[in-house]
């Protein structure tokens, strides 16, 4: 959902900080809608009142912060670099294609959001998510990945607030939005030196005219989602090879 209104700010963080959460992490994903490869969800916690910390100078490239799909990629390279120096925590977790056509985009979507969650190194007390709900059911989900974790998910997911279009409205929820696309951007690039014949470096697995092209072609690879319907409707088995093996390793797809 593209932004229609102002920047994203920390109003909703700090009014949960006036209800005694101090570490509210803000969780957005990137790639729900591409063909090929996998869904990068990411969660970010800042400092509670004071989400400058000890770095105020970093204000100006904070208040930049906005919806992912609104940056350019070398201005969410920057923010990718300023949000990591500026967090308490950010957190990451990725979905691989097989599993999206396991499960399908919903639940890997959420997998994803948990997974994120799990690979903080700190304990939030809230979490504010780009629309999605987590429940309790969906934890039977964890059994697909293999994340250690002492996190009492069960208690964490009764404090949660669902925000339509979040990314325009909190800045928490911006900058797990832009951690999320520049990560699975970085993934595409990498699979792009192991399947160089359908220009993933280009369209990050979108369904773009030259993606179809290559599609037509080579047919799909080991990442493409099977289970979507433009990948279904080619009725093409797997049949294009990685041309080399990538040393990629993806977190929450170990």
């Amino acid at each position: 959902m593209h932004c229609i209104m102002n920047f994203p700010n920390f109003e909703i963080e700090l009014n949960l900080l006036k209800q005694g959460h101090t570490l509210i992490a803000g969780i957005d994903e990137a790639g729900r809608g591409p063909w090929a490869g996998p869904i990068v969800a990411s969660a970010v916690v800042f400092k509670g009142s004071d989400p400058l910390g000890s770095a105020p100078y970093l204000n100006s490239y904070l208040s930049l912060i906005n919806d992912s799909k609104k940056l350019s990629p070398k201005k969410r390279a920057e923010l990718d670099i300023i949000i990591k120096e500026t967090a308490l925590s950010v957190g990451i977790g990725v979905v691989k294609a097989s599993i999206v056509d396991k499960i399908g985009i919903g639940k890997a979507n959420k997998l994803a959001f948990l997974s994120a969650i799990l690979n903080l190194n700190i304990t939030p007390t809230f979490i504010i998510t780009d629309y999605l709900k987590l429940s309790t059911s969906d934890l039977s989900l964890l059994k697909l990945i293999n994340i250690p974790s002492k996190l009492n998910l069960f208690s964490l997911l009764k404090n949660q607030q669902n925000i339509v279009k979040g990314d325009c409205v909190s800045t928490s929820i911006a900058a797990a939005s832009i951690i999320a696309k520049v990560y699975r951007d970085n993934i595409m690039d990498q699979l792009h030196l192991t399947y160089p014949q359908y220009g993933f470096n280009k369209h990050k697995g979108y369904g773009t005219k030259t993606h179809q092209n290559a599609l037509k072609t080579h047919g799909p690879c080991a990442i493409h989602r099977q289970s979507f319907a433009p990948i279904r409707r080619l009725g093409i088995p797997v049949i294009a090879r990685s041309l080399r093996r990538s040393n990629l390793i993806r977190v929450g797809d170990r």
